[in-house]
C-alpha cells in the first residue's frame, strides 16, 4: 500500500505544489485548508505524514497537532511564516517532529520527508544486534523496541514517533555519547538539513514524559559540550 500524506495549508497554490511533490514521491495525498476539517479527515485517512501550516482557519496548527497526537503517530512537519523561536518551540511541544519556515523549498521538504520515512525503525544498531530483539531495562524504565512501547515503573509512557526514536537510539548504545549531529543522522537521517537544536527540544520532551529531572537526570544525561547519553536509571 502507498504511504498516505495530508497537506493542511490554506494557501491553495502552496498546498497544491507540496501535494504534487509528495504524489511524485509515491504518497496518496489528501489536502485540507481548514484546521477543524483536517482533524476529522486525519481520523479517516490515518496519514503517515502530515504537513501542517501553523496559521489555519477555525483551528490553528498547534491545536490541530495537539488533537492529532491523541490518536495518531504520523510524522508531522509544521510550516510557519513566523520565524521567531517561541512559535517553533510551541509547535514542537505539542508533538510536531520537524518544522520549516516560509518561504521554503518544496524540494527540500520532500527530501526531508523521504529521508525520514526511509529510516529503519530500529535506528542505531549499537554493538550488540541482539539488543534490538528484546526489551531494554534501565532502572524503572523499560523500552520494548519491537513493540515500540515504553514504561516507567510499569506505567505506560506515551511518546511520539520521533521521541521514541530518540530514546531508542540513545538506549541502543548506553555507553555512547551522542552529539546532536549523530542523533540527527540516526533519527532524522543523513540527508536532513535544518537547525540541530531540534534535538534539544525532543530531549526535553522525552525527559518530561519519563519524569526525569533535567538537573539530576536518571535516564537521559547531558554531557556538556558534547551531547547526550543514557543514564543508569538511578
Amino acid at each position: 500500500m502507498s504511504a498516505r500524506a495530508m497537506v493542511v495549508e490554506d494557501e491553495t497554490a502552496l498546498a497544491s505544489l507540496v501535494a504534487s511533490y509528495l504524489e511524485r514521491d509515491g504518497f496518496e495525498v489528501t489536502v485540507s485548508g481548514d484546521g477543524l476539517e483536517a482533524v476529522d479527515l486525519a481520523r479517516s485517512v490515518d496519514p503517515d505524514v502530515v504537513v501542517l501550516d501553523l496559521g489555519l482557519p477555525r483551528l490553528d496548527g498547534v491545536e490541530v497537532c495537539r488533537r492529532l497526537r491523541t490518536f495518531s503517530d504520523a510524522y508531522v512537519v509544521m510550516l510557519t511564516a513566523r520565524a521567531d523561536e517561541v512559535d517553533t518551540l510551541v509547535g514542537l511541544s505539542v508533538g510536531a517532529d520537524d518544522y520549516m519556515t516560509k518561504p521554503f523549498s518544496p524540494r527540500e521538504l520532500s527530501a526531508r520527508i523521504g529521508a525520514r520515512m526511509r529510516r529503519p525503525r530500529s535506528g542505531f544498531t549499537g554493538d550488540d544486534p541482539s539488543r534490538e530483539t528484546r526489551g531494554r531495562v534501565i532502572g524503572d524504565l523499560t523500552i520494548d523496541v519491537p513493540g515500540r512501547e515504553v514504561t516507567v515503573g510499569g506505567e505506560p509512557v506515551h511518546l511520539t514517533r520521533t521521541e521514541f526514536d530518540v530514546l531508542e537510539a540513545l538506549s541502543s548504545a548506553p555507553g555512547t555519547v551522542f552529539s546532536r549531529a549523530l542523533l540527527i543522522e540516526t533519527v532524522w537521517g543523513p540527508e536532513w538539513v535544518g537547525d540541530d537544536h531540534l534535538v534539544d527540544v525532543h530531549i526535553a520532551h522525552v525527559r518530561r514524559k519519563l519524569g526525569d529531572d533535567a538537573s539530576n537526570p536518571r535516564y537521559v544525561r547531558t554531557v556538556r559540550g558534547v551531547g547526550y547519553r543514557m543514564g543508569t536509571g538511578r
